[in-house]
């Protein structure tokens, strides 16, 4: 993931590729809220903090919206584009201090060789 961080927003491009593997693991955003645009292949959005038996789905395609409030527990699955890429844009408020400080852009969840 790379990031840029502003006064009251952070902003991640999260690229991930087939390789690196699927699974998205479970969390909650203490932080705040988080909007996530969907650019290519997809992802699978599981809300509750039961993995096994999530309360509620949300299939994320190419083009869909989906926002995430603050404290709700989800985890998922990417789905992957012809060329094995899953890819979004994270827009987060207020801003993540993981994702670095305002005016420089940062390597978030650095992913080595499997980038």
């Amino acid at each position: 993931m790379s990031t840029v961080v502003g006064d009251a927003l952070s902003v991640g491009v999260v690229s991930v590729r087939q390789k690196a593997g699927s699974n998205i693991p479970q969390k909650a955003h203490a932080h705040g809220e988080e909007m996530t645009l969907q650019i290519t292949g997809g992802c699978t959005v599981d809300i509750g903090p039961d993995v096994a038996a999530p309360e509620d789905s949300l299939a994320l395609e190419a083009g869909t919206v989906m926002v995430m409030p603050k404290d709700v527990h989800h985890s998922g699955r990417n789905r992957f584009d012809a060329g094995g890429l899953c890819l979004r844009l994270n827009v987060v408020t207020p801003p993540r201090a993981e994702y670095g400080q305002k005016g420089q852009a940062k390597a978030f969840y650095p992913q080595g060789d499997k980038a």
